[in-house]
């Protein structure tokens, strides 16, 4: 589903499925340059050496081991200011998804690389709205980069068409032992029409902030690496989430970089 406009027919309206796929979006090298940057990350962290803004977010299972410090790292977060992450989004082809996706003006206010290394969890049925409490709360859409590839074997994503017509729906939080880092799962709702979101490197996953998504564990001896962009219109406000006590949780982890201006993409000498 590569042809133009695909997007935002894929993304809006009753009866769509609410993501889109574009295949050999890039080339693999592109994502490959991601993961020898985002490596060279998590091994100045674990020297450390600074990093900022970028946050390195360690694996939580334990007995995890590696030679590596990437083998023990889950996700990597705030990396659209730099280096290839901050380029992927000056492309014009990347513009004109967001463009088709949410207007001439658009803002990446979060970022992540994801490692799922061999015997990594997935991450259980959620709706990335659950996340964010904007005003207004929406649009918003996430660019999923495959960087390796995304098998049933090694934990690919599975998504199930239609549900960004749902609610955020009520959200508890993951049962499994040891669970952290905010993982909550959707209960309340049949998944049985859900599929699997299998990938190629360059391969590229537009979708919805109310998509019912989720990624199974890494049963393979390979890891599994993706990363990930989310975008909405500039204006739009973070209030926070309502954890039940005290003020509102805003998350240090958004940071809203103007990516499209225009319609046309912001290049990348002309934001600090």
């Amino acid at each position: 589903m590569n042809a133009p406009g695909a997007a935002a027919r894929a993304l809006r309206g009753p009866g769509r499925p609410g993501f889109f796929l574009h295949e050999r979006f890039c080339d693999p090298g592109v994502g490959r340059a991601m993961l020898d940057e985002v490596i060279a990350i998590a091994r100045d962290a674990a020297a450390g050496r600074a990093v900022s803004p970028a946050v390195v977010m360690p694996e939580s299972q334990a007995g995890f081991s590696g030679r590596n410090a990437e083998d023990l790292v889950s996700k990597v977060f705030k990396l659209h200011r730099r280096g290839s992450f901050r380029a992927f989004l000056a492309r014009d082809d990347v513009a004109r998804i967001l463009v088709e996706a949410l207007g001439p003006d658009v803002d990446c206010f979060l970022s992540q690389f994801i490692f799922k290394n061999p015997g990594a969890w997935g991450q259980p049925w959620h709706q990335d709205s659950y996340y964010f409490d904007f005003d207004p709360p929406r649009p918003i859409v996430a660019l999923w980069l495959a960087v390796t590839e995304a098998t049933l074997a090694n934990g690919c994503l599975h998504v199930l068409p239609g549900s960004q017509s749902e609610p955020v729906h009520a959200h508890v939080p993951d049962a499994r032992p040891n669970a952290s880092y905010g993982y909550v799962e959707i209960v309340d709702h049949d998944m049985s029409a859900s599929r699997p979101c299998l990938l190629q490197p360059g391969d590229l996953l537009a979708f919805d902030s109310h998509l019912m998504h989720r990624s199974t564990d890494n049963a393979s001896d390979g890891l599994r690496a993706a990363m990930v962009w989310h975008f909405s219109r500039p204006g739009t406000v973070d209030l926070g989430m309502d954890l039940g006590r005290g003020p509102r949780f805003k998350s240090p982890l958004n940071d809203w970089l103007p990516v499209v201006r225009g319609g046309a993409p912001v290049p990348v000498d002309e934001v600090a």
